[in-house]
């Protein structure tokens, strides 16, 4: 007689599934690209809608043809860059040369971290710096979110580090450049790029095996008097050892990568309305820039979502011409 065989319930790929370390996502890797620009850029995630679209791809079959998209609006207030980070290449991995800040810092910095007052200490940086330059083989921005531009209520802006492509006296070069200002989405991403986006998903607690791996439930009569919703055993008496087995745990809240998402518009309030009539539940208002994500995003409304230079190169396609735009979230209200 045949043997039964059922598929593993759950993915051993996202283990341990225990909560991320922060609320904000963090960048584990950059991609190695030729070009002096700014790797990354970050926004809050708002909701989801739908657009209607021209295809623009000659090979799709629905070239030339109206689609409907799902997407996903992410209000990108400009980041403020706060200092520059060389690094220099070692047997065990990239090590930090030296820094440099900005001679003005903003006042909402505070309540991060100590903010260094001393005009002098920014030349002592910089030169310091200088003496370094030839062995500089990395060079990432020191970036600061400004979430009081968005509709989020939220003062605390979040600090974190972007990566400039381009060899290490350019990106330097370039670094430097933009030290002490403001960085907006339309001069890292435009619309038909790709993007890795990195964030925390959505947190649902400590769930049991149903939930966290889709384990079936057992029939509620018979011999299952203590639990239906459960595995049934823990491992086999031969050979006396634990196999991979799923049990009850921390569901949600993990950080997670979804690779190459394409970007479909770029815009703004000023010029274009998204917000629907009493704003975005669980959000707001948008009051800044936005951009629209094709598909879903990791997370709730008003986390931090990373966007990413795709580390996975696909061939950058046009994107669609823009018809309608809905300003009703999704799904639809009740």
């Amino acid at each position: 007689m045949a043997k039964g065989h059922r598929p593993r319930r759950g993915s051993r790929a996202y283990y341990p599934r225990k909560r991320a370390r922060s609320i904000v996502a963090r960048v584990r890797r950059w991609p190695k690209v030729s070009e002096v620009k700014l790797l990354g850029f970050a926004g809050y995630k708002v909701g989801m809608l739908h657009v209607v679209g021209v295809e623009m791809h000659k090979n799709s079959p629905f070239y030339g043809q109206e689609r409907v998209y799902a997407a996903t609006v992410l209000e990108v207030p400009p980041l403020r860059v706060l200092g520059v980070r060389a690094y220099e290449e070692t047997p065990y991995g990239l090590k930090a040369l030296g820094e440099v800040w900005a001679k003005e810092l903003p006042k909402d910095l505070e309540r991060v971290f100590t903010v260094p007052k001393d005009s002098a200490y920014h030349e002592e940086q910089l030169r310091k710096l200088e003496e370094v330059k030839s062995r500089v083989a990395a060079v990432r921005v020191i970036v600061a979110t400004q979430p009081r531009l968005s509709g989020i209520g939220k003062k605390k802006p979040e600090v974190f580090e972007i990566a400039v492509g381009g060899s290490g006296a350019e990106a330097l070069e370039y670094a430097l450049s933009l030290l002490g200002k403001e960085v907006r989405i339309e001069d890292v991403f435009k619309e038909g790029d790709y993007v890795d986006v990195i964030a925390v998903t959505r947190g649902k607690g400590f769930q049991g095996v149903v939930k966290r791996f889709g384990v079936a439930q057992m029939p509620r009569w018979h011999k299952h008097r203590k639990g239906h919703r459960r595995i049934g055993s823990v491992g086999p008496q031969k050979p006396a050892i634990m196999f991979y087995t799923p049990f009850a745990g921390q569901t949600g809240f993990h950080q997670r990568t979804e690779y190459n998402k394409r970007i479909l518009k770029i815009g703004s309030v000023d010029k274009e309305n998204i917000n629907p009539p009493g704003g975005w539940p669980h959000y707001g208002l948008v009051r800044t820039s936005y951009v629209l994500i094709e598909g879903s995003v990791p997370g709730p409304p008003k986390r931090l979502v990373k966007l990413r230079v795709p580390i996975r190169l696909l061939k950058p396609r046009e994107a669609p011409r823009i018809v309608y735009v809905s300003t009703q979230p999704w799904p639809p209200q009740r």
